[in-house]
């Protein structure tokens, strides 16, 4: 009889504090005013959101403290990955690099959405399309690496290359809208527009949270369902069928997913040294070469011993090795998870393909730089509102046209896409009396131009006369001809000394092509945003929110 009051006790117990806890959740424990209450003001508050799932394809990395740079002997003397103590914050990425199914997806998506036979949007297709001519060579007979490598199924799961930083930029804010597309669609918020032929599948996060009905050409019928339910008056006829219920989603929910973005150089070189499988509690145990634990490009273990961990160049002609007996499996980009993972799960941060960051490149990262998830490449911007306070969305109408920018390389690509909310840089009356930052782009900050000289008072105009720390090129300028209406490029012709500028892109890791000095993840390099090579491709993270990581700490406490 004791025994079954104390159990009794104990449920009773639990069901009060359960009960405790979800009232708490549903009311404002300060004013005492409900939350997600038609009756009561219908005013928002999220959900708990401690079980964050990782994103499809990604794996979580919890952040911390690491030695940010170069830690192993400088055999080309540049020193421009000099050590600095960096935190970064928790984040998921991507499992191994975008594949040439997955973005050739995205490429055959932009195709049905801006068709390329309407004279509006005739180059948004061709310039999201990688650059299969990489391959060539001039002394060197690769032409079917030009034809295949993108679309024959024999490369789908290889990863993509021939793919700019402005390129993968674009894919990622793709991904964003086409991932929250599935959820609205999977979740019953929004009819599966794939099977209807009158609507286009464009979907973008920022419209839908603006103003949902500038998307589907204005068609309501669209939307199935909302958050919550819909209070109606007394002897108010219920809804039919298909009228929308309860109040539309926005960010508080916690519905959509966290943007999708290429990894900061910080992040990149902390995901891939991986220092918590050679950390013992609060400190490291030595320095890691590569990805993997180790100082050997081999395989240690029995089974495996003697196999090469990563796909790189082994020497002069030494892409693969002898016949029947080849050492790292592949003479160009190998198949995606070919090779061991690190300590975080990540596949192919050594080797394989190098990868674009986003950052702005320069020769060093000042040791009085930020220090907690640093980044160079920082623009703000706002978005931008008409004269009758409603936010611009651009090219929303059949007549508005498509604004185009032309590359240095005369690649023609949209400044925006279609539908997209139009954003501008903040202005001075933005950042009046703050203390965190000053300009819309930081860009520049602290590396010797206009802000972090004497002359930071000046506008940019004045000082275009003085005396630069990077005397890079400048952009070339359109000619047209009046009478043709042909365009031509004209280039910088004055001298330069440096390719640095704020259009050269960072890239990390060795690739195939590669020696083996390159596989140091701390190893950086640098490429104008507009350019790719067969060499380079990408992989996009997405942020954590919430806590650090997840369950109690141990010797690999990983997110899950």
């Amino acid at each position: 009889m004791k025994k079954i009051f104390k159990i009794t006790l104990v449920a009773l117990t639990i069901l009060l504090l359960a009960n405790c806890k979800r009232s708490n959740k549903s009311t404002s424990s300060l004013t005492g005013l409900s939350f997600n209450d038609p009756k009561n003001g219908n005013y928002i508050r999220g959900n708990s959101f401690n079980d964050q799932e990782p994103p499809l394809g990604m794996v979580g990395v919890e952040g911390g403290s690491f030695t940010m740079g170069q830690v192993q002997d400088d055999v080309m003397f540049d020193w421009n990955t000099t050590p600095i103590k960096m935190h970064v914050r928790s984040f998921y990425m991507d499992e191994a690099e975008v594949s040439n199914s997955e973005y050739f997806l995205y490429v055959q998506y932009m195709k049905d959405v801006f068709p390329p036979s309407e004279e509006k949007y005739k180059h948004i297709y061709t310039s999201v399309l990688p650059d299969t001519l990489v391959w060539r060579k001039s002394l060197g007979n690769t032409d079917i690496l030009s034809e295949n490598y993108l679309r024959h199924p024999a490369y789908a799961d290889y990863p993509v290359v021939g793919v700019s930083w402005l390129q993968a930029n674009e894919y990622c804010k793709w991904r964003t809208n086409a991932v929250n597309l599935k959820t609205l669609i999977d979740k019953g918020h929004i009819k599966n527009i794939f099977e209807m032929d009158s609507i286009k599948p464009f979907f973008d996060t920022d419209v839908f949270l603006t103003d949902a009905s500038k998307l589907f050409d204005g068609d309501s019928t669209v939307y199935k369902k909302g958050v919550g339910r819909t209070i109606r008056a007394k002897g108010e006829a219920r809804a039919g069928k298909d009228d929308f219920e309860g109040r539309k989603i926005s960010n508080a929910d916690g519905i959509l997913a966290q943007r999708f973005r290429l990894p900061t150089e910080a992040e990149w070189e902390f995901a891939a040294k991986a220092n918590i499988e050679n950390r013992e509690y609060n400190n490291i145990r030595g320095r890691k070469k590569y990805a993997w634990n180790g100082k050997y490009s081999r395989s240690k273990s029995r089974r495996f011993r003697g196999d090469h961990l990563a796909n790189f160049k082994q020497g002069p002609g030494g892409y693969s090795g002898l016949s029947g007996w080849s050492s790292d499996g592949a003479d160009i980009p190998n198949k995606i998870k070919s090779y061991p993972p690190n300590a975080f799960g990540l596949y192919d941060m050594s080797g394989n393909v190098a990868e674009w960051v986003a950052d702005v490149y320069r020769p060093i990262i000042d040791s009085e730089a930020n220090d907690f998830n640093y980044f160079r490449g920082n623009i703000f911007t706002k978005k931008m509102i008409d004269a009758e306070g409603n936010v611009v969305i651009a090219a929303n109408d059949e007549e508005a046209q498509v604004e185009y920018d032309t590359l240095p390389n005369g690649k023609i690509i949209p400044k925006q896409l279609p539908n997209t909310i139009k954003y501008i840089p903040i202005t001075k009356d933005d950042t009046t009396l703050r203390r965190n930052f000053m300009v819309a782009d930081n860009s520049n900050l602290g590396d010797g131009d206009l802000n972090s000289s004497r002359f930071y008072e000046m506008d940019e105009d004045q000082l275009e006369e003085k005396n630069r720390m990077y005397n890079s090129p400048k952009k070339p300028t359109k000619e047209v001809d009046p009478e043709t209406g042909a365009v031509t490029l004209v280039n910088d012709t004055k001298e330069r000394t440096t390719l640095i500028s704020n259009q050269t892109r960072v890239y990390k890791g060795g690739s195939w092509s590669d020696r083996e000095y390159w596989l140091d993840p701390a190893q950086r390099r640098y490429l104008p945003e507009y350019m790719a090579t067969n060499f380079i491709g990408f992989r996009c993270v997405s942020d954590k929110v919430g806590p650090m990581g997840t369950g109690k700490k141990n010797a690999r406490s990983l997110i899950r």
